[in-house]
């Protein structure tokens, strides 16, 4: 273990100085379907203390999301490597953006022996982007779910990756280190990127999610979308084409809650019935698994979705076996 530190909360300035021209966005008051509960438990107290003894970054707490209590309360948590300071400058992600330090070399090992304190069954691991490494943080990630597969060969191992633009090799490198499931978030519409994702393509991170397919067809793969941010139902349906024509297994949709009032502002909020009209058209495009509700995040009920994926694709080829 390489220590125990205290973080200090940034400020909004300091977080986002790219954002602080930007004229202010009222935040709007959230529905009543979009309420949760201040994380007060035991159990989530144990899991931040656990979190800072190990000097880990967690995405649960960089992120500002509202499934934290619930979260942390299960001892489930989202491990962010690769520091707290993202090189890219999202409109609506709430992670700190700047000129990010040095790897911590020791993360591997401490995340993995944080695992087995947690005695998780089912890992996320995720990062910030890191643009200014010649890999793009590839063989971190490499490294970090190596370390994994060696202290926990039990625990089934899901990534969340950056879209490693311009970075040869690096999904290559990351499939081969053999995660359980391979996530990059789309995140929102095509129309949308250049206001909500400036720094992303769309087309480069659906491109990723096919190469993942092409390297190894048997890899569980992921991706999810934020509604709320002006997107049309036709756009979102289009988008879902998109990712079953890549192969993507699971889709998750959610809605975007805007951090503070200098990111993105809110065009609406979906419906609980709306998401779950989203759902049943995506199962009926042939996602093998749809995770689709206003909370809805990448990592929500993970190791629960998990083990449901995998039991839709043993129920998938059984069904073709028997045709």
């Amino acid at each position: 273990m390489d220590g125990s530190h205290d973080k200090l909360p940034l400020s909004r300035a300091d977080r986002h100085p790219e954002k602080a021209h930007r004229p202010d966005n009222p935040i709007q008051r959230k529905p009543d379907w979009i309420r949760v509960r201040a994380p007060n438990s035991p159990e989530y107290a144990e899991t931040k203390r656990l979190m800072r003894q190990y000097g880990l970054t967690t995405v649960c707490e960089e992120a500002a999301c509202p499934n934290i209590g619930e979260c942390w309360k299960k001892k489930h948590a989202t491990f962010m490597i690769m520091g707290e300071i993202c090189t890219r400058a999202c409109a609506f992600c709430n992670v700190a953006t700047g000129k990010p330090g040095a790897l911590n070399p020791h993360e591997p090992d401490n995340i993995a022996e944080a695992v087995g304190k947690l005695g998780l069954g089912h890992v996320v691991v995720t990062s910030v982007d890191r643009d200014d490494l010649d890999d793009g943080g590839a063989g971190h990630f490499v490294k970090v779910i190596t370390a994994l597969h060696r202290s926990a060969p039990a625990t089934t191992v899901e990534i969340l990756t950056p879209d490693f633009m311009r970075k040869g090799g690096a999904i290559e490198a990351v499939v081969a280190a053999r995660p359980d499931v391979f996530n990059h978030n789309l995140e929102t519409v095509p129309r949308l990127y250049p206001a909500i994702r400036p720094g992303a393509r769309y087309f480069t991170s659906l491109r990723l999610l096919a190469r993942v397919k092409e390297i190894d067809a048997s890899m569980f793969t992921k991706s999810g979308l934020m509604v709320g941010l002006g997107e049309t139902r036709e756009e979102i349906l289009q988008v879902m084409d998109d990712l079953r024509a890549a192969e993507v297994d699971f889709l998750t949709i959610g809605q975007y809650l805007q951090p503070t009032p200098k990111h993105a502002p809110i065009d609406r909020f979906w419906t609980p019935a709306e998401f779950g009209e989203l759902a049943t058209l995506a199962r009926a495009k042939g996602f093998l698994m749809v995770a689709a509700s206003p909370l809805t995040r990448s990592s929500y009920h993970a190791g629960d979705d998990f083990a449901r994926l995998r039991a839709a694709r043993e129920a998938q080829m059984a069904a073709r076996s028997r045709a």
